[in-house]
């Protein structure tokens, strides 16, 4: 990865960058050898500290201070709910309420390591969804997360029955592949296997809005990575002609 390619803004406190899919945030505990954003942004900068974090399949955006007092300031903004957080996720299926809130308290799984259920028991959790577009099988959705738990997004979404594409955990591991979105799909003469549009968790975090010490506002977007955006074209090219789900998918 060349971090100078995933650098948005770069000031004297604090660098913000655009994460790429399948990278860590931190060091894997067991897993020393797997490259993280920190190990890459300390050699890059030297004293570099973490704030927040994404999960390793999500892209888009993370703050970073570059110094202790910035380090402070900015986690006491994210721990008070000062900093807007805003993400795009395609999500299976067409959800019935355009738009709404879920409250539900987010506890760990009592047997699945790393799983989060919803429980009235955990800890509170708020996220609001907006559906921005809809392709049958899929919908674009738009979350803002009002706190900052661990897979929350994911777990709201499948707790609305729609969880984000591509999610082994709280979805189908499955794929997306143009086959599944095109009726008349067509292997080319030379191609053996079909390549997945989408083969990663379909979340990405794309906006920040925060103020800095000094009281300025700052609004950062990250654009959505080549694999959603090429995607969402795909879907765009076929919507209407997908099946919904819960029809019989065809077996051209």
């Amino acid at each position: 990865m060349r971090l100078v390619d995933h650098i948005i803004l770069e000031t004297p406190d604090f660098v913000i960058v655009n994460k790429p899919a399948g990278m860590l945030t931190l060091p894997d505990r067991h897993d020393n050898e797997l490259s993280s954003l920190i190990a890459i942004m300390k050699k890059a900068y030297g004293e570099v500290f973490t704030v927040h974090r994404l999960d390793r399949e999500t892209s888009g955006i993370i703050l970073f201070a570059r110094n202790e007092a910035a380090h402070k300031y900015f986690s006491q903004l994210f721990e008070s709910r000062d900093v807007k957080k805003f993400y795009l996720g395609l999500v299976s299926g067409q959800l019935t309420t355009k738009q709404g809130n879920v409250s539900e308290g987010i506890m760990e799984h009592p047997v699945q390591k790393g799983k989060m259920v919803t429980n009235r028991k955990g800890k509170p959790s708020s996220t609001d969804y907006e559906v921005l577009e809809e392709f049958g099988l899929y919908s674009l959705v738009r979350m803002q997360i009002h706190t900052g738990r661990t897979h929350q997004i994911r777990v709201h979404m499948k707790f609305l029955g729609h969880p984000i594409a591509v999610d082994e955990f709280y979805g189908s591991a499955q794929p997306i592949l143009l086959s599944t979105i095109k009726k008349k799909f067509k292997l080319g003469k030379h191609t053996e296997e079909e390549r997945p549009l989408l083969s990663r968790l379909a979340l990405h975090a794309s906006m920040l809005v925060f103020k800095d010490q000094n009281g300025k506002e700052y609004t950062i977007e990250a654009p959505l990575p080549k694999d959603m955006s090429a995607l969402l074209t795909q879907l765009r090219k076929h919507r209407g002609k997908q099946p919904v789900i819960g029809e019989e998918l065809s077996a051209e």
